[in-house]
Order: C-alpha cells, then sequence, then structure tokens
C-alpha cells in the first residue's frame, strides 16, 4: 500500500486510548510517529496486564517509535522541543491545562513552530462547567447519551469494548487530516480541539435525529427491532446472526430456511410493520428451531437463499473466515525483543492494494538513541556555518 502520509511527521505525548488511537491511524496512513513517553513506566497503558507490554498497549500504538523523556528535565525538554520544530502534527489527550505544566502547552509549541497542527484531545471540552472532570470511555458513553443503546434493559451492566475512546481517536485522526490539507492552501497551521462528548454525540446521531424529528427516545431494542435484526444459539453453542431489513425476499427466504412457511399466514407476521410489533414473539418461536441444527448447516441453508447473515464468530474464529483470510485482514511482524506481532491491518485499499506491512509496538524508548540522533543533526543543519 502507498504510504499516503510518508512526509508526514507527528509528534504524539498521547496515554491510553484517544491520543494514542489518533496517532495509530495516522501511522497505518504512513506518518512517521513519535511516541513521547515517560521515562521509567511509558504510557500507563503498557502495565495494564503487568510488564511495559499489555495488549492494551499493543492494540494502538503499531507503526510507531518510541523516545522517553521527562520535559522537567531541562535536556529532555530540548529534545522535545527540537522535535516540535520538524513536526507537523502534535496530539495529547490531557485534561485542560495538564499540558501547560509539561512544557507542551499550544502557545509554547507554536513559538517554536507556528505551521504546527496542534490537536488537544479532551473529555468534555475545553471550556465550560465540567472542562475539569475525569473522563473515561463509560463516562463519555454515558454523557452522550449512547450508553443506553448498549445497557440490557434489565439487570443493566456496562458492556462492549471502549467504544467513546476509539471513536474519539478516529475523529481526531479525521480532523488533523483535514487540518494537513487546510495547511497546504493557508500555509498556517492550526488548533484542532476534539471532546469524547462531542465525539460521542455525534456518533450517537442517528439517536438525536430521531428524537427531534420523530420524539422518539431510542432504547437499546429500538434498532435491532426495525431491522430485523436476530441472533439465535444454534445445537453447537455457536450463534448466528441475521439481518432481514425491509426486502420482503429476505423474509420469505428466512422461512424457506427455517422450514417455518406457515408463518407468512399468522397476521403476526403476514406484514413487515407486524414483524417488528411482534418480534419477540417470533424470536420464541424460532429459538427451539435454530437449536435442532449446527451454525455451519444454517449458514449454508441462509446462503443458497441469499438471507442476510453471518456466523456470530469470536475473535478466535473471525479472521478464519474464508473471507478474511482472502481479504489478508491478518498481519504479522516480528519484533526483536517480543517475538511476534499479530494484528488487523488497516481497512485501507489504495489503487486496489492492501497495506500488508505493519511495524510492531515498540517497547518503551527503543528508539530513544535514534530519535536523539535525528535531532543532535537537524539541529547542527539548522546553525549558521562556523557556529557547530
Amino acid at each position: 500500500m502507498v504510504k499516503i502520509l510518508k512526509n508526514v511527521r507527528v509528534v504524539e505525548l498521547g496515554t491510553y486510548i484517544t491520543g494514542p488511537a489518533a496517532g495509530m491511524h495516522l501511522a497505518d496512513l504512513g506518518a512517521d510517529v513519535i511516541k513521547v513517553e515517560r521515562p521509567g513506566t511509558g504510557d500507563p497503558f503498557r502495565a495494564f496486564k503487568g510488564g511495559l507490554y499489555s495488549p492494551h498497549y499493543q492494540t494502538y500504538n503499531r507503526n510507531k517509535r518510541s523516545i522517553a523523556l521527562d520535559t522537567k528535565n531541562p535536556d529532555d525538554l530540548d529534545v522535545f522541543h527540537e522535535l516540535i520544530a520538524d513536526a507537523d502534527v502534535f496530539i495529547q489527550n490531557f485534561r485542560p491545562g495538564v499540558a501547560e505544566k509539561l512544557g507542551a502547552g499550544e502557545d509554547d509549541l507554536r513559538k517554536i513552530n507556528p505551521s504546527l497542527i496542534y490537536c488537544a484531545i479532551s473529555g468534555f471540552g475545553n471550556s465550560g462547567p465540567s472542562r475539569d472532570r475525569p473522563v473515561y470511555d463509560t463516562v463519555a458513553q454515558a454523557a452522550s447519551g449512547y450508553l443506553r443503546l448498549l445497557t440490557p434493559p434489565t439487570n443493566p451492566r456496562v458492556i462492549g469494548p471502549a467504544i467513546a475512546d476509539s471513536v474519539t481517536g478516529q475523529y481526531a485522526a479525521m480532523g488533523i487530516l483535514a487540518a494537513l490539507l487546510d495547511r497546504k492552501t493557508s500555509g498556517s497551521g492550526c488548533r484542532l480541539d476534539i471532546s469524547m462528548l462531542e465525539a460521542m454525540c455525534h456518533f450517537n446521531l442517528d439517536s438525536f435525529t430521531h428524537y427531534f424529528s420523530e420524539g422518539e427516545i431510542m432504547g437499546p431494542l429500538s434498532r435491532p427491532v426495525v431491522s430485523q435484526s436476530y441472533t439465535f444459539e444454534c445445537t453447537d453453542g455457536k450463534w448466528i446472526a441475521i439481518h432481514l431489513s425491509s426486502p420482503t425476499k429476505f423474509w420469505m427466504g428466512f422461512l424457506e430456511a427455517t422450514g417455518q412457511q406457515h408463518l407468512n399466514a399468522d397476521s403476526r407476521f403476514a406484514e413487515r410493520l407486524e414483524r417488528i410489533t411482534h418480534q419477540d414473539d417470533l424470536i420464541a418461536i424460532m429459538t427451539p428451531v435454530f437449536l435442532k441444527q449446527t451454525r455451519d448447516q444454517w449458514c449454508e441453508k441462509l446462503l443458497a437463499l441469499e438471507v442476510p447473515h453471518s456466523p456470530a464468530y469470536d475473535s478466535n474464529e473471525a479472521l478464519d473466515d474464508p473471507q478474511a483470510k482472502h481479504l489478508q485482514l491478518a498481519v504479522y511482524a516480528e519484533h526483536p525483543q517480543m517475538g511476534t506481532f499479530t494484528t488487523v491491518r488497516a481497512p485501507y485499499n489504495f489503487n486496489g492494494k492492501p497495506g500488508l506491512d505493519v511495524c510492531p509496538p515498540p517497547v518503551l524508548d527503543e528508539h530513544g538513541d535514534a530519535i536523539r540522533k535525528e535531532v543532535a543533526k537537524n539541529k547542527a543543519a539548522k546553525m549558521p556555518a562556523g557556529e557547530e
């Protein structure tokens, strides 16, 4: 794959997910992302399962270089500022005011590099009554109205992955790309502020539109009912997912595949709107039906009748699917210390070619010496003749 951003340098002073995820998206597109970390411990996500190379850290830090710097140390701060001088983008995801204490506030960095794209990711924004509140994924999901769309209606508990963190990182990367494009014509850098609350409210746009347009307050079953989506357990204990949507042919194929054609004469299911109203009844009828055959058997029948479906895979199965293998979604690389690193490639296919090359997440300060040498060389090159 063409490294579209190969001439872009990013300095990331990020921890946990939002900042590192933004950096990862840019690194996947070829940017030189230098991850600046605290000496000794690095990004706190490194130690989430002990050691300094947790799967949490690995997820969001591939294709980057690592240097350990203590910006309170004058020599390290000088290295950091030299990195900024040659950078196109700076990313931080601290609470408002923290970056300034680390010598990484916008005003300080703008003096060094006026054309810098300065990206500040926060929880609730850079101003307002909640700006200083501590915010993590669950808090942002809840504040944006999204958590209620995932929480079970009874016995409520938080479920699912860190959606707000990941979504915010992706929006940040998109904003950075737009800022880089604008700089091509304006010649000026800019500040990009993005909060988890803003990102998740936009991600939750469908729910808000339903409320503004129809006065409808969506819940966790709103979309599955209208889209006629189902998950059933099969006789082998595996699950299958089915999405009938609105075309009548999918409903008829579903009935034929399951041998339940008689249900089309049932007034509860004869029309789509009736099926929406009586989805619970249909689930009660179909649950024992699916328990009679294996998942593979059901998939074969549904595929033959072109009914939208998929095995509901666990992570240990999904990448072994023939289509996933054909698309080469799993990619591998060897780290000299940590061994084989396996991950999922970025989804881009430029000019028909997927990006199969990946660099493993760095160990702490893995590239520190090399980056310091680059900084020293660049600094010397900028000095007037005779001042080296």
